[in-house]
């Protein structure tokens, strides 16, 4: 019933009692009747990087957006350690001072940040509606789906405790850190080899997990692997145990099993990387916006725009290519642009249908 950061989830607690008395709450009853009405031009879901710089351009052009930070206030930022490669700033910075930075500096030039999570949308058309798990209605002329996506991991012990402590889902964002040391990556598909091939450039001794005998990627990108001198393979593997004291030295190693002779053994490794796709947060919105075959929003190519007017997606809920902060961030600053500009040009169009009656 946790939603988050020990967030007691309302709907859970309701259903759990629902379920042992047969009663509907008197609480629903009375949250309802509680429940407040938000209304912005510019209505945001989602507050990682994406959601921020979509609320700091907003707030400059005059929206007064709102945004309603969701499950994981922040975004996945808010649990990755060492960040060093958001331009800015020289010396390694936290995740979550980022986000807390980029946090306040939204509301200092108007947004207003809620707590709440979003459990039901209704896109027919603008003023476009999302009822939070609070009760609590909130309804924007525009809106910006910043939800993001999450890493798929394994769910093996150790996985979570030695996260950021030798355990990564991003090569990209922590391959720096692991320069001249042995690295594995698990997976089998586009992106395992991706990582791969990238840690080839901070490390000699590059080993890929999988836990069948023939990978899923891209003919080309098996090549490439194949043909690196500084990779090995690792076949019909599955990682049991991410060994190893978060609180001296971090990871130190791996419990694998053979998956067809069924033997488990140990390999040493400094660095692991999980890299078995990402799950982005659209299930809101499945039965409103075109999806890929992948679950990511269909945006037009080269813009935030969605099928419907006035809807705007940004950040990894719409990119499964490059999923990075700042490009995020980037998606971020467009979504409102062309949010501020739907906007301007629908009232234009709505006084020119005035004028003319």
């Amino acid at each position: 019933m946790r939603a988050a950061a020990g967030r007691v989830n309302a709907a859970a607690v309701r259903n759990v009692i629902a379920g042992a008395t047969g009663v509907r709450p008197i609480y629903t009853v009375w949250r309802r009747a509680m429940a407040t009405h938000h209304t912005s031009r510019l209505l945001i879901i989602g507050s990682g990087p994406a959601g921020f710089s979509a609320a700091i351009y907003g707030a400059r052009a005059g929206l007064k957006p709102i945004v309603v930070q969701g499950l994981q206030p922040g975004g996945q930022l808010t649990i990755t350690t060492d960040v060093e490669n958001y331009p800015g700033f020289r010396d390694v910075i936290q995740g979550p001072w980022l986000m807390e930075e980029m946090q306040a500096q939204a509301e200092h030039v108007g947004t207003r940040v809620m707590w709440d999570t979003i459990v039901s949308v209704d896109l027919s058309g603008s003023p476009f509606r999302a009822i939070g798990d609070s009760g609590d209605i909130y309804e924007g002329e525009a809106l910006v789906i910043a939800t993001g996506a999450q890493a798929k991991w394994l769910g093996v012990p150790g996985e979570h405790e030695l996260g950021g402590k030798g355990v990564s889902a991003c090569a990209t964002c922590d391959g720096f850190f692991y320069r001249g040391k042995k690295v594995v990556v698990i997976g089998g598909g586009n992106t395992a080899v991706e990582e791969a091939l990238y840690l080839t450039n901070h490390s000699s001794d590059v080993t890929l997990i999988h836990r069948r005998d023939s990978l899923r990627s891209e003919k080309i990108l098996q090549q490439r692997l194949f043909a690196h001198p500084n990779i090995t393979v690792m076949w019909n593997k599955k990682v049991e145990k991410f060994l190893g004291d978060p609180q001296a030295g971090g990871l130190t190693g791996l419990l694998l099993r053979d998956t067809i002779s069924g033997e488990a053994y140990d390999i040493l490794t400094e660095g692991a990387f999980v890299a078995i796709g990402h799950a982005p947060a659209t299930e809101l919105f499945k039965d409103q916006l075109e999806l890929d075959e992948g679950g990511y929003i269909v945006v037009e190519p080269g813009t935030p725009k969605t099928a419907i007017p006035g809807v705007f997606a940004c950040g990894d809920v719409m990119d499964q290519v490059y999923r990075q902060a700042v490009t995020a961030a980037g998606t971020g600053c467009m979504a409102a642009l062309d949010a501020e500009r739907w906007i301007a040009e629908r009232e234009f169009k709505q006084h020119q249908a005035l004028a003319a009656e």
